[in-house]
């Protein structure tokens, strides 16, 4: 299958398309994690990207477009793939449809995640990080430290990230509406739009994702699973 899974910030696209994916042993596609392999290994495309990301700017529609068609060249993606951070806008979401045209394939899926936005700026705006070590992450509703400010594994001070705060994360919800809800438009006049909560426990959004796309089924109870 070839999937895409879209939604806001803080709706936890990433952990439920690593998840997906893993399911229905399909590649699981992360910009993010491509711009990261390409700046590893130096390449032309990396290089590009580069000098965007240590501006604090994201990579121009032409590179990121040219990163996703080199990907999806690879045959490992033949048994299928899903999408996680691609396309963000329509000008992305047009390229795509090109990309996939000249390899006679097409998106079988595309997976919109809804969640209020009260719900994301709680989410994201509760992280905490130790300074220590990163790895080390706290959310002041969720799991909270046993000590306020202090880290429960070194000890280490809690922070917040600034991309973390309420204003930031209420700016990247603009951005999210004006840029890339329009995609989610593109592919619902395609008829390949299924939308599904991400509220609830990370199982349980997997359950829904996996009905949507015809892997599931609900039980008697009315609950999906998988």
């Amino acid at each position: 299958m070839r999937i895409l899974l879209i939604g806001p910030p803080g709706a936890g696209k990433g952990t439920q398309a690593a998840r997906l994916a893993a399911h229905l042993s399909i590649q699981h596609i992360s910009t993010g994690d491509l711009f990261r392999e390409h700046i590893g290994q130096g390449t032309e495309l990396g290089q590009n990207a580069r000098a965007y990301i240590r501006a604090g700017l994201l990579a121009p529609d032409e590179v990121t477009i040219e990163v996703i068609k080199e990907r999806l060249a690879h045959p490992d993606t033949d048994r299928g793939f899903l999408l996680d951070g691609f396309p963000r806008n329509l000008a992305q979401a047009e390229a795509l449809d090109g990309i996939l045209a000249d390899s006679k394939s097409r998106l079988d899926a595309v997976l919109d995640l809804e969640i209020p936005e009260a719900q994301v700026v709680r989410r994201i705006a509760g992280r905490r990080l130790c300074r220590q070590d990163r790895e080390h992450i706290f959310h002041v509703h969720y799991s909270p430290p046993e000590v306020d400010g202090a880290c429960d594994v070194c000890g280490g001070e809690l922070y917040q990230r600034d991309d973390d705060r309420e204003t930031t994360v209420r700016k990247r919800l603009e951005v999210y509406r004006s840029e890339t809800a329009p995609v989610v438009d593109h592919y619902q006049a395609q008829g390949l739009v299924t939308t599904i909560s991400a509220l609830g426990q990370v199982q349980e959004v997997l359950d829904r994702a996996l009905v949507a796309i015809g892997h599931g089924h609900v039980d008697t109870s009315g609950a999906s699973s998988c």
